[in-house]
């Protein structure tokens, strides 16, 4: 067997190469035995086993998630394989009828694991590509990046936006990796922080939305809900809607796309405020609309009871193991506190987006919320993220996003 390579090698611990084998992207820094070359962050590094068989590539990190795998088996050249990628990335948002949509040019472009780009997610807000680095693997490349989506044909990106996050906890291997709240990783300590409030106006379903693409929360918006706010829109007829943890207000929008008489859209903060009232004016200006910015759990507790139609999409409660119960505990509170005051016949339509937080579970504290609350609650559909944020089937973190729609007796 060959053992040279020109790039560094990074060889696992006996036993420690399963989850590679499965094709599970992430390597975290106990199952490391040994490392030949010189290595930095966010190179890239070829994987081998304690017996020398190559595995595949990925970029090495630090603590934490050391490597973030491109590819298995065989080692490709590193721009090569980026750009490989992304044109699988795009080719499905081709295929699933977003590039050229005049009714909607505002979808992800890239999701990191589903998409075989660990570290990278890239959103298309009309002609704007915000390109999120959540590792410094991925940073190291995000010119080749923005100048590859400048190139595609049909995708019409004609300025590019950069961010990185914040949250340096790349040493809590527990950490979540998921699309609303871990941005964290191992980027770049010495990248500027983009300038806030650059917001830029795109469509969705034929609905003009604006995102404040730098300043505001992950890149802007949260497209991962947008076929769940049809579901919504088909639903909110005659309704009198609350909104909570509305961010933005997309889900008030569509409320009253779908002939709602009242929406009250609550979230903490001042700016996701300001830019949910512009965007109600924007589609439907003189609508009965009340926007406050307030903390939902209070909120929660004092609303009166002629709501026939409740929104609750909070950010993830649980970012790490030690958070699961914590969260547990919120989902339960928050659920039990609309069940109490949702109108007879009224539908409650709630998310988590914590990763940790499974399908199961989450449906388990909202039966302790429906028994807490003394409702008969039946539900009539399990939601998801949107198709443009898609999951690979060897890691099932991704499937991030979990909704259940529900009638109340």
């Amino acid at each position: 067997m060959n053992n040279k390579s020109q790039n560094p090698v990074v060889v696992l611990k006996q036993g420690r190469d399963v989850a590679v084998r499965r094709r599970h992207p992430w390597i975290f820094s106990g199952a490391v035995a040994d490392r030949q070359g010189t290595l930095q962050r966010g190179c890239f590094v070829e994987v081998r086993s304690k017996g020398g068989e190559v595995l595949g590539c990925g970029h090495w990190g630090t603590k934490g998630i050391a490597i973030r795998m491109l590819s298995f088996g065989s080692v490709k050249e590193e721009s090569a394989l980026i750009q490989e990628r992304l044109a699988s990335a795009v080719n499905l948002r081709r295929s699933l009828g977003l590039l050229g949509n005049p009714l909607t040019n505002g979808f992800r472009v890239v999701h990191a694991e589903g998409d075989g780009l660990p570290g990278l997610v890239v959103d298309l807000y009309g002609d704007v590509a915000v390109i999120q680095c959540h590792s410094a693997g991925m940073w190291r490349l995000k010119d080749l990046i923005g100048d590859y989506l400048r190139r595609v044909e049909g995708l019409g990106v004609s300025d590019v936006v950069f961010r990185r996050v914040e949250a340096q906890i790349e040493g809590d291997s527990d950490r979540e990796n998921t699309d609303r709240d871990n941005d964290s990783a191992d980027a770049s300590p010495d990248v500027t922080v983009p300038e806030p409030a650059k917001v830029v106006t795109f469509s969705e379903n034929g609905l003009r939305f604006m995102a404040d693409v730098t300043g505001g929360q992950k890149t802007g918006f949260f497209l991962d809900q947008r076929a769940n706010r049809l579901r919504l829109k088909e639903l909110s007829a005659g309704k009198n809607v609350l909104n909570a943890f509305c961010y933005t207000g997309a889900f008030s929008v569509y409320a009253f796309a779908g002939g709602a008489e009242s929406v009250v859209s609550v979230d903490t903060s001042k700016a996701a405020i300001d830019l949910c009232r512009q965007n109600v004016v924007a589609n439907f200006a003189g609508k009965q609309h009340h926007a406050e910015v307030a903390d939902c759990f209070n909120y929660l507790t004092q609303i009166p009871d002629t709501f026939d139609l409740i929104v609750l999409d909070p950010p993830a409660f649980a970012k790490h193991q030690r958070a699961i119960q914590r969260a547990l505990r919120g989902y339960e509170t928050i659920n039990t506190l609309a069940l109490k005051k949702i109108k007879p016949g009224g539908v409650l339509f709630s998310f988590s987006c914590s990763q940790l937080i499974s399908r199961e579970v989450f449906r388990d504290s909202v039966m302790r919320a429906a028994v807490n609350a003394g409702r008969f609650v039946r539900i009539i559909d399990v939601l998801q993220q949107a198709p443009c944020h898609p999951s690979s089937v060897f890691h099932p973190e991704g499937e991030y996003l979990k909704g259940l729609v529900m009638v109340v007796e």
